[in-house]
């Protein structure tokens, strides 16, 4: 069992007792008792913060670790040594389940013995012997888990370092899955968090998690209430399939909200991931081949966003993998679909995403884009992927941006018109899609389009999903032309990617209300 552990960092023993009752509350499997935030610790606070635990507990069986961190490892406060070994004596004595202790303070004889005399008097009471790294992995970490399973051979090894990369997570999934169970490894900082979510799948003893983001006593830890919700740590497992978005940044990123919340509704055995790929196409490769050489992981796909699109086509297409044509002309795939007998596939799903937005919201067929007039504002990744779309239905494309020359290589590349942003002023469209950021929040005032361009024999596409209803839409509907907002595109796009994935469809509905209830929470 992987316990889901939550810290309690308090600063004195009337807020300890608040935190565990409401880590109780939260779902805690257990309890780190950071003895090291406490101010002016005293070796009787160990009894009494056991007491307050078995109080919130009810009679339930919550484990707990205490821990009196060294400051030089990550420790709040900077207590002298023989105090903190005085107060992990002391836990054992009153009950604690477990211990947590420096490797390198208790390679001293001193230390040593005072904790194997503290554990030699209790019949449960267990050892975790901790090595923290805040710059970076260790030299060598198979290594050192090997020292510590040598110096106590009955103790858990707890190893902790800093990812600077996600690609430095991959040392800790091997550690942890040739552990058998009785190990801690996980990563630090926003690139190690998936080590935090998946430390249940490879059967690590505990993960953490805070009660609030102003609790967390480590870097990239997330809360209790992010990992049992967002990422269903309650329904993990060994047999969890693996999917995620390839970004960076990725932080903002509600794709795993919508599809985790689709897996749920369908009860499927599958997890979505943050992946915070930083780098270029040598950095994307590195985590591809990583992530390929361990089947174990159970992988099954990804959503490819900024700034990773076209190293993702070039990847797969560089294995041999299968592309889908529409994909080869945009020149850049958002979707990888990593088969169990080890092919890729790669396809763009922003185009679909975008065509059947437009369709619904006009009420028209794809037939129907034929000769149709349509401007397009913008000349990004975004635009690319819809001016291939539209070309390839048939429609009359003419390219505005800021920047003409860029607009003249994309309609040179698809064979259609371009013109400068100032053009604008003389609009003539049966469509108007927007594919640049202006209007995004915050900068919610701005609009690509002049008021004045726009008509009521229009429709009106903003791919902009935050807010939902951008100024450009605003000044649409108030000429009383259709519009089209961008959580259509984004939900279409999603849904599309969902089928590849599982080859079943997910829910619209339910996409779209997680989405507006992200918006209206971060207003």
């Amino acid at each position: 069992m992987t316990y889901l552990t939550i810290p309690i960092s308090a600063k004195d023993l009337a807020q300890a007792r608040r935190q565990i009752a409401r880590a109780v509350d939260g779902g805690a499997e257990m309890l780190e008792l950071r003895t090291d935030y406490l101010t002016g610790l005293m070796v009787e606070r160990v009894r009494e913060l056991l007491a307050a635990v078995r109080a919130a507990a009810a009679g339930a069986s919550v484990p707990v670790i205490v821990t009196c961190r060294d400051k030089a490892e990550g420790g709040a406060k900077d207590y002298r040594e023989t105090l903190r070994m005085e107060v992990l004596a002391a836990a054992v004595a009153a009950g604690a389940d477990f211990i947590d202790c420096e490797y390198a303070n208790f390679r001293r004889a001193d230390n040593e013995r005072r904790i194997r005399t503290a554990l030699s008097a209790s019949s449960k009471a267990r050892l975790i012997l901790s090595a923290h790294d805040f710059s970076g992995p260790f030299p060598d970490a198979r290594r050192l888990c090997q020292d510590i399973r040598k110096a106590c051979p009955e103790a858990v090894p707890k190893l902790v370092y800093k990812a600077n990369h996600i690609n430095d997570c991959f040392e800790a999934f091997d550690l942890l899955h040739g552990a058998g169970g009785d190990c801690i490894v996980l990563c630090m900082g926003e690139a190690g968090l998936i080590s935090r979510i998946l430390a249940k799948k490879l059967g690590g003893l505990v993960t953490f998690a805070s009660i609030d983001a102003q609790a967390a006593t480590a870097p990239g830890q997330v809360t209790a209430e992010q990992l049992k919700g967002l990422y269903r740590h309650d329904r993990i497992d060994e047999k969890t399939e693996l999917f995620g978005v390839i970004a960076d940044p990725v932080a903002h990123s509600l794709s795993p909200a919508i599809h985790n919340a689709c897996f749920g509704e369908q009860g499927m055995n599958k997890l979505y991931l943050p992946l915070l790929v930083q780098g270029g196409q040598r950095e994307f490769d590195s985590f591809m081949d990583n992530v390929l050489a361990r089947g174990w992981l159970d992988f099954r796909g990804f959503s490819v966003t900024i700034p990773h699109k076209r190293s993702a086509l070039d990847y797969v297409r560089a294995k041999g993998g299968y592309v889908e044509p529409l994909a080869e002309k945009i020149g850049a795939a958002n979707t990888i679909i990593a088969n169990s007998d080890g092919t890729l596939a790669a396809y763009n799903t922003d185009y679909a995403g975008a065509l059947d937005a437009v369709t619904a919201g006009m009420g028209i067929g794809r037939a129907d884009f034929e000769a149709m007039p349509v401007a397009v504002v913008g000349a990004g990744g975004v635009s690319r992927a819809i001016v291939a779309g539209l070309t390839d239905a048939g429609a009359k494309v003419r390219i505005y941006n800021r920047t003409v020359e860029k607009a003249e290589r994309l309609a040179a590349e698809f064979e259609c018109e371009f013109a400068p942003l100032d053009d604008l002023r003389n609009l003539d469209a049966k469509l108007v899609i927007n594919c640049t950021s202006i209007g995004m929040h915050p900068k919610v005032e701005a609009t690509p389009v002049p008021k004045q361009s726009l008509k009521a024999d229009m429709a009106v596409f903003d791919t902009v999903y935050n807010p939902a209803e951008t100024l450009l839409l605003k000044h649409a509907a108030a000429k009383h032309a259709k519009t089209i907002d961008g959580i259509s595109m984004f939900v279409n796009q999603a849904m599309a990617q969902f089928r590849l994935f599982t080859g079943t469809d997910g829910s619209a509905k339910l996409m779209r209300q997680v989405v507006l209830g992200f918006l209206i929470s971060h207003r």
